[in-house]
């Protein structure tokens, strides 16, 4: 996404020219362009509130619906006002190897036909609401580790603390001409910055709050999948502005996101549901969403560098992955992640992240002066291991981020609710309502 896909090591002049916006290195608006973005902006947005709010209320027990929505309108808030008061700019204004500067605080310099280096075909307002988006749903995505448990007013200090310790850097590293930028690292819409970073801040919540009452014990089964189909149906379809709104403009590169993407869903959801029904000789519905979400978060770094058949591959992987890791792994380990979202999001953001080096420079390889087979072997390698690196860092920082931005959190206030209010549910004590019979 953005500029980190202008160093891919294997590229060159024609390759990095290829993938650079259409208008790079000069402040033209263009009309067409802005209208994409302003649609694949509404639907980035759309997977929060309502798709994931959906997805995820339709996933937990009837008595924490309510409260589990709440997570995801409290973060759009949130995370909206935080984003343009500070966070964009220190994420997308100016060039530091660790972060950007001040110089758009407050939108500040900010004119009706200011475009930003980093999309210089579209306003850069729109630039900014575009990933205000990204922020906005990654936040989103982590509380779904916690359902059930966690105390309203914890998510609402988390999400803003987590923000700048967490996401806000790790933006800038990827996307901002930050440091894993500057090495080549590809990840066209997130594979790092979202999912690695939301799974891995997920199972270190889960970890740190603790297992819900009875897990493991009682039937903590889903009140309403209809939901969640409903949920998943918002989120695949947003998902087309998410990963080809990364393009930042119409054009070969978008289309060919949004179709990879659309195949890798597929593909996710058929492998899982395969291996659910010959492991338990039913295929859920609850597997056939999971097994689409997987593949949709799988194919996100490199949605805009593959061939649709490579989606369909990456997707069939991830769907084969990502239930050995909700299940066995799961099992294995003990740990009490409600949604599964390390399961689903990070585990996929870490296995699409290596596989985008995997795929990524052999699918542009004829725009690359044609390097041959071992020039693109050696490429692959190098891209690679680049990938590795990228997947490290991001591992490290927002696992440590994570731990620092909850501890912060749980000197302002307790993380957990009490044993009797969990009993009740959360949508009668932290928000006084409940659902209707």
């Amino acid at each position: 996404m953005r500029r980190a896909f202008c160093r891919a090591s294997l590229a060159g002049s024609a390759l990095l020219a290829s993938r650079l916006p259409a208008f790079a290195g000069q402040a033209r608006i263009d009309p067409a362009d802005t209208a994409f973005m302003i649609a694949a902006t509404a639907l980035v947005l759309m997977m929060t509130i309502p798709g994931l709010a959906l997805f995820y209320s339709g996933m937990v027990r009837r008595k924490n619906m309510l409260a589990t929505m709440a997570q995801s309108v409290a973060a759009t808030a949130v995370v909206s006002l935080l984003w343009f008061a500070i966070a964009y700019s220190l994420a997308f204004a100016g060039g530091g190897a660790l972060l950007g500067g001040l110089s758009r605080a407050f939108l500040a310099g900010i004119g009706v036909d200011t475009v930003s280096p980093l999309a210089s075909n579209i306003p850069e307002l729109l630039f900014a609401a575009y990933q205000m988006t990204f922020a906005i749903i990654t936040v989103a995505l982590v509380g779904g580790a916690v359902a059930d448990r966690l105390r309203f007013s914890a998510f609402v200090v988390f999400c803003a603390i987590w923000l700048f310790v967490v996401y806000v850097p790790s933006a800038h590293w990827v996307w901002g001409g930050g440091f894993l930028e500057r090495l080549g690292l590809i990840d066209f819409a997130g594979g790092t910055v979202v999912h690695i970073n939301a799974g891995v801040a997920g199972l270190v919540a889960a970890l740190m709050v603790g297992a819900r009452q009875g897990y493991g014990r009682e039937n903590l089964a889903p009140f309403d999948l209809s939901l969640a189909v409903i949920g998943t149906g918002l989120l695949w379809v947003g998902w087309f502005g998410f990963n080809g709104g990364s393009a930042l403009g119409v054009g070969s590169r978008a289309v060919f996101a949004i179709v990879a993407t659309h195949l890798s869903a597929c593909a996710g959801a058929v492998v899982w549901s395969a291996i659910e029904w010959k492991h338990r000789g039913k295929p859920s519905v609850l597997g056939m969403i999971s097994g689409a979400v997987a593949g949709l978060g799988t194919i996100t770094p490199a949605s805009g560098f593959v061939l649709p058949w490579q989606g369909v591959v990456i997707g069939a992987i991830a769907g084969a992955v990502c239930y050995f890791a909700s299940t066995s792994l799961k099992q294995r380990f003990g740990y009490d992640d409600s949604l599964d979202v390390f399961g689903v999001h990070g585990v996929g953001g870490i296995l699409g992240t290596l596989l985008a080096g995997v795929f990524a420079t052999a699918s542009v390889s004829a725009s690359a002066a044609h390097p041959g087979v071992s020039g693109l072997w050696q490429g692959n390698v190098r891209q690679f291991a680049v990938q590795v690196v990228g997947v490290a860092v991001t591992l490290a920082w927002c696992a440590l981020g994570t731990w620092i931005s909850l501890k912060l959190t749980s000197a302002i206030v307790d993380l957990r609710v009490s044993r009797d209010d969990e009993r009740e549910g959360l949508d009668v004590s932290q928000h006084g309502e409940a659902m209707g019979t």
